[in-house]
């Protein structure tokens, strides 16, 4: 039987990312929630829902119906309204295994959100280079949510 093997280069990626959010913790905590789940969106996307069970070993998925979808982590730590962290493959269809933290700080009257993306394995150029866009995406989401949030 012909075939091919061929080696590939395991790569690591590590993105830090912070804003402040005008709006007080728990508040700033459920905006990430909502984002993760029914209220998410993804750069060139403003509705990209997604499933997330905010639990020890929830899972978080794109539920395309019919049993389709794509898993992209599980909790792996929840501590509302100051940490949050998954682990799993992400947006990467491909060997990779990503940890993602989500820690926030109380910083006057509103909050200070700290997110730490770091992953292992295949990673393809595509996603090293579109990586940040795509959290600075996130983390303004979550601030817009929050903000409108607390302004109500």
């Amino acid at each position: 039987m012909p075939g091919t093997v061929n080696s590939e280069m395991v790569q690591t990626l590590s993105v830090t990312r912070e804003i402040e959010i005008a709006a007080p913790l728990d508040v700033s905590f459920e905006a990430i929630l909502e984002q993760l789940g029914p209220g998410g969106s993804v750069p060139g996307e403003d509705h990209f829902p997604m499933k997330f069970e905010p639990w020890p070993g929830g899972r978080w998925f794109r539920d395309l119906g019919d049993n389709v979808g794509h898993w992209w982590g599980t909790v792996q730590v929840i501590k509302p309204p100051k940490l949050l962290e998954i682990c799993g493959p992400l947006f990467m269809s491909y060997p990779a295994q990503s940890h993602v933290q989500y820690r926030l700080t109380e910083q006057g009257g509103g909050t200070h959100l700290k997110l730490t993306h770091r992953a292992m394995g295949l990673i393809s150029d595509e996603h090293r280079e579109g990586v940040t866009t795509g959290w600075d995406h996130e983390l303004e989401a979550i601030r817009r949510i929050a903000e409108s949030q607390s302004r109500r």
